[in-house]
């Protein structure tokens, strides 16, 4: 698409050369003779253009290139005034913009089509309107409706392509809306404003939701047909946020910002939805509220516990490692994801209080799980965020090991990538000279630090399940998974992998230099030990000593 709207230009762009050869053409149908042939990348300016344009252009370019600056000057050809603009674009090479100097039909179809929109959406007086008809909707108790609705797309073609380009797609989008009937039986009448490049706002007389969804929809569907320009087709998709006076806002300017947050949760969702601001906000507000008071009596009640999955060495399929993962089976809800409890756990403040709780199930397992393997099999926990930032997080696992429920080399601390930069590296040593192991888990979700990686007592590094999945059928998950294996191997790391679900993803692994890994194909190998844990569902854990 957008090779099709860098055609719809109506000035020509060109990369040119210091000595003038031509590296790119693009655009240009504004510009009629001037625009260089399809071939012409590699000629000399001279060779495409009379020899005065071309040493003009030429003296732009130059000129733009020693100064860093822009050039600019005006000149004739064939009877048109055009004005030329060279900007440098590193040090042998500048982009010049080209433009007829009159009004082509492109600025005058503009002009004309908002000449002629201008009584539906005029944009200095909406607001204005907008506010007037909020005050006379509640003074006389009148029902009233504002429906944002934002156009995908159209702000980046403004900023990175042509404002006006992207003024034309929407001018030529709304006109379709004044041969919509206002006055279908049922329907509330209204009128249109526009807020942004994007957004465009529409006011009701109506609050009742299936008349609003209905008029919303009608004109949605309107803006969903394609937009044909200067020969291409521009297809939009918009989505749309409701909100009603007196039951969302008393206001005009909280109308308008509640049916700003309505309509960014029907863009979170997918495109065309038509969201009300009392469903989706309110009644998720409640839910958060909900879920964040059920967190708490989880976690103080011990239900959220740990599941296991065992770490294999890839090579020889020997056991080396149970991996603890947070797990909340609520009795109404089902299994929650932890996904979802770990973001409330995070935003209300109780992730060091859940991960706290989750410590005491790690060494309560751990007299289960050590009778059921080598001697050597290490037990892995996966540390919160807001825990590996307290200062009493280091403190808090001394406490743990001096109770002699876990010995220090047989405990392994999985710290997120995107968490590596919450405490300098050396907090760690202390720990690690006990004989703790630390993992960086998640790799390949964000960026690391490698000056972090090289100065913390790391042992290993843990690539992140859905770039392992991928890896077969994904060229740059494939190279995500074998840049992460290079690193972790020349900080000389031991490189692990999840996501090991049958033996050709093992084989992948192994071929890339992967060590460790645990998935589906082990399953049937780690599930006794599994199994011995059911029976504690009913318990609570132990109360830390």
């Amino acid at each position: 698409m957008s090779d099709s709207l860098i055609r719809a230009l109506p000035d020509l762009v060109i990369g040119v050369r210091r000595d003038g050869v031509i590296l790119a053409v693009n655009a240009g149908h504004g510009v009629g003779d001037l625009k260089p042939a399809g071939d012409s990348i590699g000629k000399q300016l001279t060779a495409v253009w009379p020899e005065s344009v071309a040493e003009l252009v030429k003296q732009l370019t130059r000129k733009a290139i020693s100064t860093r600056d822009t050039a600019e000057a005006h000149f004739q050809d064939r009877g048109c005034d055009y004005e030329a603009r060279a900007s440098a674009q590193g040090p042998d090479r500048a982009i010049c913009v080209i433009r007829p100097v009159v009004h082509n039909s492109l600025n005058e179809t503009i002009e004309t089509s908002a000449e002629r929109l201008a009584p539906q959406i005029d944009r200095r007086g909406f607001l204005k309107r907008f506010k007037e008809s909020t005050a006379m909707a509640s003074l006389r108790e009148k029902p009233l409706a504002v429906a944002i609705i934002h156009i995908e797309g159209l702000a980046d073609i403004a900023q990175a392509i042509a404002p006006k380009l992207s003024e034309q797609i929407m001018t030529s989008a709304v006109m379709r809306l004044s041969s919509a009937s206002q006055t279908a039986e049922g329907q509330p009448t209204w009128y249109l404003g526009q807020l942004s490049d994007s957004l465009l706002a529409l006011v009701l007389d109506s609050a009742d939701r299936a008349n609003i969804e209905t008029c919303v929809e009608h004109i949605c569907a309107s803006l969903r047909e394609p937009v044909e320009l200067a020969g291409d087709v521009y297809q939009l998709s918009p989505s749309a946020g409701v909100a009603l006076l007196g039951q969302d806002a008393s206001s005009a300017k909280a109308l308008l910002d509640h049916a700003r947050a309505a309509v960014n949760e029907a863009r979170r969702g997918s495109g065309g939805r038509i969201c009300f601001f009392t469903d989706t906000l309110r009644l998720k507000s409640l839910a958060r509220m909900d879920i964040s008071r059920e967190l708490q009596n989880a976690i103080t009640n011990g239900e959220i516990q740990l599941r296991y999955v065992g770490r294999h060495d890839l090579a020889t399929g020997r056991l080396v490692a149970w991996v603890g993962y947070l797990r909340w089976q609520h009795p109404l809800r089902g299994e929650i994801r932890p996904l979802d409890f770990l973001r409330v756990a995070e935003t209300t403040g109780l992730g060091t209080t859940l991960s706290r709780a989750a410590m005491k199930w790690l060494q309560h397992d751990f007299l289960i799980l050590s009778r059921r393997g080598p001697p050597d099999v290490r037990i892995s926990f996966g540390a919160l965020r807001h825990h590996l930032s307290h200062e009493e997080f280091v403190e808090d696992f001394n406490r743990l090991l001096s109770t002699g429920a876990i010995p220090a080399q047989r405990l392994e601390l999985r710290i997120a990538e995107k968490n590596i930069g919450v405490r300098p590296p050396s907090d760690l040593n202390p720990l690690a000279a006990a004989g703790v192991q630390f993992v960086v888990d998640e790799v390949g979700r964000s960026t690391m630090s490698p000056e972090w990686l090289a100065r913390a007592p790391i042992h290993a590094m843990q690539l992140d399940r859905a770039w392992v999945i991928a890896a077969r059928k994904d060229s740059v998950a494939l190279k995500v998974c074998r840049a992460s294996i290079a690193v972790a191997k020349s900080l000389d790391l031991t490189p692990m992998a999840t996501g090991v679900d049958d033996a050709e993803q093992r084989s992948l692994l192994t071929a890339l230099g992967c060590v460790q890994g645990s998935g589906d194909l082990y399953l049937e190998a780690t599930s006794e030990a599994v199994t011995a844990l059911k029976f504690r569902a009913a318990r609570k854990p132990p109360k830390a000593r």
